[in-house]
């Protein structure tokens, strides 16, 4: 399934990506370094959500709190929360 997630505190405004079951696909960052989230998009592709989260939750950008591949981290929680809810 295809979700949206609206970022928080980086220069990417949105991310997009596909959810099948716990593996992540097509991640698509609105904005941002393009040459970083093109390069997350690809590392990405295909992995786990316990695998994503144990690698980048957490990961900062300068002096912000979070980052890009930290927000992402985020959408991909609250997705697969939404998905486990919904059964």
């Amino acid at each position: 399934m295809r979700y949206e997630y609206v970022t928080e505190n980086i220069c990417a405004w949105q991310i997009n990506f596909d959810l099948e079951g716990n593996v992540v696909k097509n991640v698509e960052f609105l904005g941002g370094c393009d040459g970083n989230v093109k390069a997350v998009s690809k590392l990405v592709e295909g992995m786990t959500v316990e695998k994503l989260v144990e690698l980048l939750e957490g990961n900062t950008c300068g002096e912000n709190y979070t980052s890009c591949a930290d927000q992402l981290v985020q959408g991909v929680k609250a997705a697969y929360a939404e998905q486990k809810a919904k059964g």
